[in-house]
């Protein structure tokens, strides 16, 4: 089915009526990939179930779809139009410049017009603390991190990470992989799964998977070796209870509520101040981090809300990122 042809019937499931209605364009790995989309989905239904309103919302399946969603959407007269992913910012500026009086926003991107909100995070914050929390639970000194595409962002993820490991341990070992170069990167859990045994062999007994979906393989085969995993930007505690040491989140619900409560354009970074990022807590990782690691964990938040420690960034200066 074409793709003007499938567009009016997945609006239709979240809207009645498309007048005045925001939209949500989700982008490679559908809205429920368990990591970042789904955190997008679940700002709007917040939204939906506060307001009581409907909107409209389209999953990027193909990279030749970004464009003419945007554009259809724009068409239907919704507003804001939400952009989830950096992948969509080129396609985002081309139509937010045909259709100047329509908000949109690109979540994890930056669109310098008038009309666009850019709501990107501090993520080398969040990863900082997941680096000095697997630091302080491995036992031996070995660290490792598995990237979805590579890309700058995802190398921000893991600047952090690695500045956060050396600061506990100056001595650990760090080894990283990426799983690839094109989109299909973030959905493939089995050659997550690979990079992460490959790893373990090494002698790694803590992962971070910075992955999109490819993230769940690393979570399974961590569990299958006894072995530790840190899950992103939504929290994957519960994916596999007793083995995920925690997840790094990334507020992507707080960032499209708030678009979808207060429309403000130009650029927006939220981090740990913001409560954009951090780590997640709950019942399922419970026993894995006890007290005394909890109070140095709020010990370096504090101390890098107060700019007392800097966390190095990759996309300014990537020369500052801690060394294997």
């Amino acid at each position: 089915m074409s793709l003007p042809r499938l567009l009016p019937l997945l609006v239709s499931v979240c809207a009645a009526s498309s007048l005045a209605a925001p939209a949500v364009i989700f982008d490679m790995g559908g809205k429920f990939d368990k990591s970042f989309n789904e955190s997008a989905y679940r700002g709007v239904e917040r939204w939906k179930a506060e307001t009581k309103q409907n909107y409209l919302e389209f999953e990027i399946s193909n990279e030749t779809q970004r464009v003419q969603a945007l554009r259809r959407m724009a068409e239907r007269g919704a507003s804001p139009i939400i952009s989830i992913g950096f992948a969509q910012a080129s396609a985002l500026e081309q139509v937010a410049k045909q259709f100047p009086k329509t908000q949109f926003a690109i979540i994890d991107g930056s669109v310098n017009l008038p009309n666009v909100a850019s709501i990107n995070f501090k993520e080398g914050e969040g990863s900082y603390l997941a680096g000095a929390l697997a630091a302080m639970k491995s036992k031996s000194g070995k660290l490792g991190f598995v990237g979805g595409m590579d890309i700058p962002l995802i190398r921000k993820f893991q600047c952090g990470y690695e500045a956060g490991v050396k600061a506990v341990n100056p001595k650990a070992e760090l080894f990283a992989n990426m799983t690839g170069t094109t989109a299909t990167a973030w959905n493939d859990p089995t050659r997550g799964g690979e990079l992460a045994k490959a790893q373990f062999a090494k002698g790694v007994d803590v992962v971070f998977a910075a992955a999109g979906n490819t993230g769940s393989g690393v979570y399974s085969a961590a569990k299958d070796a006894g072995k530790l995993a840190i899950g992103v930007d939504s929290n994957q505690n519960h994916l596999q209870p007793g083995t995920m040491l925690t997840s790094m989140v990334k507020r992507v619900d707080v960032a499209v509520y708030g678009v979808l409560k207060n429309f403000k354009p130009g650029p927006q970074q939220l981090g740990l101040k913001e409560e954009g990022v951090g780590l997640a807590i709950d019942e399922h990782n419970d026993k894995l981090v006890p007290q005394d690691l909890r109070k140095r964990l709020d010990g370096l938040r504090a101390d890098i809300v107060a700019g007392k420690v800097k966390v190095p960034d990759y996309m300014v200066n990537p020369a500052d990122c801690a060394k294997k």
